[in-house]
């Protein structure tokens, strides 16, 4: 009889070990796909910024433009002033 007794308790264990095993595979699926949706959230936002990023790189004026147009506007006012007196 002990045989027996033995035997149903190392079923039991095999039972709650499968049980203990299916219930952290389930839990490690859950944060998988936790992880996957906030990468594809990411990649999402990424994109954005990188849009934003060319948007602002498309509408900004070049440095060189600027500093010809600040010194042909300080030429103009230099001889508007030498003409002036």
């Amino acid at each position: 009889m002990s045989i027996d007794t033995d035997q149903t308790v190392v079923v039991e264990e095999y039972a709650e070990l499968r049980r203990r095993l299916d219930v952290g595979l389930t839990r490690i699926d859950g944060q998988l796909a936790l992880l996957a949706h906030r990468d594809d959230q990411a990649d999402g936002d990424l994109a954005g910024l990188a849009a934003r990023v060319t948007a602002l790189e498309h509408n900004r004026w070049p440095l060189p433009t600027v500093s010809a147009l600040t010194a042909a506007g300080a030429l103009a006012v230099a001889v508007w002033q030498a003409v002036g007196r």
